[in-house]
């Protein structure tokens, strides 16, 4: 495989732990490139979640049993691995949730619905991901606020120049991802966050795409809070994190009832459990909690700077040959330094789904659509696109493979 020797990974090595990776799609090795929407699961993560339903499985706090107290000790040992993976400094100020949907939804539910009146106003990016997008909608439209939007330069660049404009007395959170799911951009999050606290605002970070590719210091941020998805670094769908700083977390009312979340319930009404079990009702995800802890340990043993470092090969490599294609249009930042492996383009004369289509017969696996960005589509002018999205286990002869296939399309539709 034709990686550079600075990418210091063993990709071999590392694909023979991915068992989904060693098959054949339409009769051809398979080229998964879509890992933007999600990503495959090493051996150690499948391990992890197999050993604790085989071994472990019990619900969690409450059990005198020993098996209760092995799943307790994986649990909340998971949440001190999560708050050790984004330098968070309090284990407590972790909550689990299905992922960062549920996080975000969590503290526009929670945080929003006690502190965001009539006439306040949430700054968002057109970049963002409905997830990040809608549940600040209907909390407008329950409350009265007014959303406000920085836009956008021609590279899919965040227009900083905006900020004095949209930035106002009567902002109270401004909202936006750490990466573009839609063109790969890495956003100046400390910049913004400071900017943001500098007007009184409060911060809140989609870290969904960011987890997997670089590195999350919310200390080094100033964030209020950040939120991420398992699914997409190697752990099972349906596990996620929030994290928020302390003091903010302890003030949060409950977004939902149940068990778990309470200390002392009487007929007529309750109190509440401290943070995190008061914003975890219900039976969590033990395993998914185990299996995330799992892949951070994955990672971590890979190696942060080993994974960047081959990455940034597969993204200087995927622009080159992409952009040797004829009448395609690659879109996000023209500088490497800017931007993740995620590759969003348009070709002429062809639809995003035939392209998508067609790659599939040669079995590379992408993504077509607006990718939950309708707004941002619309910025860029275009109905869809079609995405190809790298992981720690792609090589360059993939994206090889990817333009070669791209050229049959344009050969189709010329």
């Amino acid at each position: 495989m034709s990686i550079t020797a600075a990418s210091a990974l063993d990709v071999a090595s590392i694909r023979r732990q991915f068992p989904v990776l060693d098959q054949d799609v339409s009769g051809r090795p398979l080229v998964y490139l879509d890992n933007g929407a999600t990503a495959q699961r090493p051996a150690a993560v499948l391990d992890a979640l197999r050993r604790f339903y085989e071994m472990d499985n019990a619900n969690v706090h409450r059990g005198i049993h020993e098996l209760s107290r092995r799943a307790t000790d994986g649990y909340e040992g998971a949440r001190v691995r999560v708050a050790e993976f984004l330098n968070a400094p309090d284990p407590k100020s972790v909550v689990f949730t299905r992922g960062t949907t549920e996080s975000i939804n969590l503290v526009a539910n929670a945080w929003g619905g006690a502190n965001i009146r009539a006439g306040d106003e949430i700054v968002l990016t057109v970049m963002e991901h409905h997830s990040n997008l809608i549940p600040w909608q209907m909390l407008a439209q329950r409350t009265g606020a007014q959303l406000r939007f920085i836009d956008i330069d021609e590279q899919g660049r965040l227009r900083l120049d905006m900020l004095d404009d949209v930035l106002t007395a009567r902002t109270r959170l401004v909202a936006f991802n750490h990466v573009s799911n839609s063109l790969g951009t890495i956003n100046p999050v400390a910049e913004l966050t400071r900017r943001a606290h500098d007007a009184g605002a409060l911060v809140l970070i989609d870290g969904a795409q960011a987890a997997p590719h670089v590195h999350v210091d919310v200390q080094a941020i100033g964030c209020d809070f950040y939120a991420f998805s398992g699914h997409k670094m190697g752990a099972p769908m349906g596990i996620g994190a929030l994290w928020g700083r302390r003091e903010i977390m302890d003030e949060l009312p409950p977004w939902m009832g149940g068990g778990e979340m309470v200390d002392l319930v009487e007929l007529s009404h309750a109190t509440y459990a401290p943070v995190p079990h008061r914003l975890e009702a219900g039976t969590p995800n033990v395993g998914g909690a185990v299996a995330l802890a799992a892949a951070i340990d994955w990672l971590e043993g890979v190696g942060r700077d080993a994974i960047e470092g081959h990455e940034n090969t597969l993204l200087r490599h995927g622009m080159e040959r992409l952009r040797g294609v004829e009448g395609l249009r690659l879109f996000g930042p023209a500088s490497p330094d800017e931007r993740i492996a995620i590759f969003p383009f348009a070709m002429d004369g062809a639809h995003p789904h035939d392209v998508a289509t067609i790659l599939d017969a040669h079995g590379i696996a992408i993504r077509a659509g607006h990718h939950c960005t309708q707004p941002l589509m619309r910025r860029l002018g275009v109905p869809a696109t079609t995405r190809a999205s790298c992981w720690l286990y792609n090589t360059t002869d993939e994206l090889d493979r990817l333009a070669e296939g791209l050229e049959e399309v344009r050969r189709i539709f010329a």
